[in-house]
């Protein structure tokens, strides 16, 4: 009998721990603290500047994990030194899920053209639409909307940001720096590295653009 109640009870506190962890930040705790985000990323999570990131929407389990790798150093991003410092793993629980629950504004794509390492001129609209709906087989990028949803809304459980509204400038320089290895916080299976590395100039600035208009 009581090696049936301890087993009981252990399973119950699993339980609880099971869903504490699933229950992740609190929203309205988060409203309080994200005063220093908001000078750059907006109160609402909408940069006003390419710059910066438009944090809104993008999914809590991304964001959290953002924040640890840039506060433990993972992931550099110089504009940030410091600024995590003094919050607590609760503090940016909260945080990311307060910003998980805004609503991105659109940025929209723009219409422009781009040069091909050929020499050739292309809409980057629809190059962009090309690589983010069915990738290039011939040099191995898998379409983005694999991971990222084709709508560009992300999949939030999985820890993959929502791409689409965001600033394309911002993209892009993420973009590259996975493809220059600089920015590598992309875990072991360097996912976005090896996408990256075999974007040609033309197809990652395409892809940005076109991603920004996605809604």
């Amino acid at each position: 009998m009581y090696k049936f109640v301890k087993q009981a009870f252990m399973a119950a506190v699993v339980c609880c721990l099971a869903q504490a962890a699933a229950a992740g930040g609190d929203a309205t705790a988060g409203e309080s603290k994200v005063q220093v985000c908001a000078a750059c990323h907006g109160a609402d999570g909408n940069s006003l500047a390419p710059t910066f990131p438009k944090l809104a929407g993008l999914g809590e389990k991304y964001i959290l994990k953002q924040m640890h790798d840039i506060k433990a150093g993972d992931r550099v991003v110089p504009e940030m030194t410091g600024i995590l410092t003094p919050f607590s793993d609760e503090d940016m629980a909260d945080i990311a899920a307060y910003f998980a629950k805004q609503t991105m504004q659109l940025t929209g794509a723009k219409e422009k053209k781009v040069l091909t390492n050929a020499g050739v001129e292309v809409d980057t609209l629809i190059l962009g639409e090309r690589i983010f709906r069915a990738g290039n087989k011939e040099t191995a990028i898998p379409a983005c909307m694999g991971c990222h949803s084709p709508t560009g809304q992300g999949n939030s459980p999985a820890g993959y940001p929502r791409l689409g509204g965001q600033f394309p400038e911002y993209i892009e320089k993420q973009l590259r720096a996975f493809r220059a290895g600089e920015r590598t916080n992309d875990g072991d299976a360097k996912t976005m590295r090896s996408v990256a590395r075999n974007l040609t100039d033309a197809e990652l600035i395409s892809v940005a653009n076109f991603i920004s208009g996605l809604n």
